[in-house]
């Protein structure tokens, strides 16, 4: 049914009565995807940290760090403190609890709004692909963040956000940030196919999907891709014109993606292995 993809989401019609979405369709709901959720928390989550807690910044520092971007010998050292802090999807953390607190307030914010004729907005951190753009439009941010630097993907962490256990942590993470009324809160995964029988294999990825949904988790998307062929396929993509990768809620051939997307999906899978 077409035009899609926003409007065949908003609309009640076609599937029920079997008309083309011209003829028939009502608007019922509007999906509202927050975005940044892991910028937020881990900024939050750093402030709390490094400023309330320890004391080891003050506000006066942390707002001349950012106003500056983090310029300078001492503005890299505010940087690197803060990128260092908690973080969302660690496990437990004051950023996980940050990202929690805030998915609570958005969700309960977007479903208070009144709505004409009983329509309604549905919360959520939907998979999209935005992310330069945004980011491109934002300044530095507490947590390490440059301006003009993507921001988060969906309701994934930032890359680099555990370095051991990190397919694990990041699903309970993401399963625990669930707006939790209709709207997805997608976990992007990352495998190579060549895992090996001793990590578990396909029984592994199984296991994984159904813990994440028994948790709460709503929606899963799953890149497959051999690394070695990836890394090659990033510094020249011509030579694979045929390699297809799931990029945010929508799949794409990668050779087409720019080279900052290219980054992205790549920085994904390192970080998903």
């Amino acid at each position: 049914v077409t035009p899609e993809l926003v409007v065949n989401l908003l609309m009640r019609g076609p599937l029920e009565t079997g008309e083309d979405i011209s003829r028939c369709a009502r608007l019922h709901t509007i999906g509202v995807d927050g975005c940044a959720l892991a910028v937020v928390a881990d900024s939050m989550a750093a402030i709390e940290q490094r400023v309330e807690q320890e004391k080891r910044l003050t506000w006066a520092q942390l707002c001349d760090a950012l106003r500056s971007d983090f310029e300078g010998v001492q503005g890299e050292r505010i940087r690197l403190m803060l990128s260092s802090a908690a973080r969302y999807c660690q496990g437990g953390t004051i950023a996980d609890g940050w990202a929690e607190r805030i998915t609570r307030d958005f969700a309960r914010m977007v479903h208070e709004q009144p709505m004409p004729e009983g329509r309604r907005l549905v919360p959520g951190f939907f998979s999209w692909s935005r992310t330069i753009e945004y980011g491109a439009c934002i300044g530095a941010t507490p947590n390490g963040r440059k301006a003009g630097k993507p921001i988060s993907h969906g309701a994934n962490p930032n890359p680099g956000f555990r370095k051991d256990g990190a397919v694990t942590a990041l699903s309970t993470g993401i399963a625990h940030a669930q707006p939790g009324y209709g709207n997805a809160a997608p976990l992007q995964l990352e495998f190579d196919p060549k895992m090996t029988r001793e990590e578990g294999g396909v029984e592994r990825v199984e296991q994984l999907i159904r813990t994440h949904i028994d948790m709460g988790g709503t929606l899963i998307n799953i890149n497959v891709l051999d690394g070695e062929k990836l890394m090659k396929a990033h510094e020249n993509p011509d030579l694979y014109p045929d390699l297809v990768v799931r990029v945010t809620g929508f799949t794409a051939y990668f050779a087409t993606l720019s080279p900052e997307f290219r980054q992205l999906v790549v920085d994904r899978f390192l970080e998903g292995l």
